[in-house]
């Protein structure tokens, strides 16, 4: 058996915890350094103490020292920052970005949505995304740098991209309305972020068009077969740890047959292990994907408005960031596909 040694990079993290989490039920993985800065020379228990394989570990410093020799090196660290780092890695590394630094195309959408100069473009790791016809798998295998989608992002691409890629809905006429789970707000200690001020209550954010995963969307959806995109885009925050349920409405193009959106949604999905069409009637919740690496998916069509309404759910830690981007160098290394992921949730 093919032995992978990993380091991860902003151990300290919720990415990269749960990073951590899921190799170490990986069979091919041994775990090598973690680091991370302000936290680095503290134990790795102190921040995640459900780790309890590498609790006793020592987080240490993000050099290209402690780097070195790693097979596969995960960059769990803020937007801005992973460029410099990755830099330091030699093209015989595999290096993941579970940030935003590599995602987009276009320099000038960096500038406007995260500010700074734009660090480039990276191969990128959503192995279901339609482009072309075809899937984003089919990129992955020998890469050495993948970057990992946006949680919501990835949320709203599943959920409306056979619509779009059978030219089954106006790509000009998008709504999303995201529930989101505080931790894909990060760690960082923020007044909104405070249990005095989350619990019990529902607040919007990035509201008007400036979340910065619009034009990752955007660019996703224009892969999937859309000549124009246009999306009204609307996260909340409410009060659960994790997930993210995404509802995503869409305008019906002229002349299309109500019975043939499911079909469509059928033929994209029925072979993908980790997108779970439901039953007709069953909608998707966070709670059944807690911890697992799927995405559960029901949609229906509201005749009166000619809209097709589309719910998606994930794990934005799991589907939505560390499991996506293990499924992605999965497949980069020429493993199958599912090896180390779970699609068994924990509910309640």
């Amino acid at each position: 058996m093919t032995t992978i040694t990993v380091a991860v990079v902003g151990a300290s993290g919720y990415a990269g915890g749960e990073v951590l989490r899921l190799l170490l039920a990986h069979p091919n993985v041994e775990i090598g350094a973690l680091t991370a800065a302000s936290s680095a020379g503290t134990p790795l228990g102190a921040h995640h103490p459900h780790l309890v394989p590498l609790a006793d570990r020592i987080l240490d410093p993000t050099t290209p020292e402690v780097l070195a020799g790693h097979d596969v090196v995960f960059l769990g660290l803020p937007h801005g920052e992973s460029g410099a780092v990755a830099a330091q890695l030699g093209d015989d590394t595999l290096v993941i970005d579970l940030g935003a630094d590599f995602r987009l195309t276009s320099a000038d959408e960096w500038v406007e949505f995260y500010g700074g100069e734009h660090a480039g473009t990276w191969p990128y790791g959503l192995p279901e995304l339609i482009v072309d016809g075809g899937r984003q798998r089919e990129s992955l295998p020998g890469v050495n740098r993948i970057a990992v989608p946006g949680c919501n992002v990835t949320a709203v691409t599943l959920g409306i991209q056979p619509a779009i890629a059978a030219g089954l809905v106006e790509a000009t006429d998008l709504v999303a309305v995201l529930a989101n789970g505080y931790s894909g707000a990060g760690k960082a200690p923020k007044q909104h972020l405070l249990a005095a001020e989350a619990l019990g209550a529902a607040s919007p954010y990035g509201v008007g068009g400036v979340h910065r995963h619009v034009p990752e969307i955007m660019q996703n959806l224009r892969l999937a077969g859309a000549d124009e995109v246009t999306i009204s885009f609307t996260p909340t925050l409410v009060p659960m740890a994790r997930g993210i349920l995404a509802t995503t409405t869409a305008r019906l193009a002229d002349g299309v047959d109500v019975a043939a959106v499911r079909s469509a949604y059928e033929a994209v999905y029925d072979d993908e292990p980790f997108i779970h069409l439901l039953p007709e009637g069953q909608w998707p919740t966070t709670a059944a994907t807690l911890g697992a690496n799927t995405a559960q998916l029901q949609l229906a069509v509201d005749e009166r408005a000619r809209r097709l309404v589309v719910v998606s759910a994930i794990d934005n830690l799991v589907k939505g960031t560390a499991g996506g981007a293990i499924q992605s160098m999965n497949l980069a290394l020429g493993l199958p596909e599912t090896t180390g992921l779970s699609t068994v949730g924990v509910s309640p």
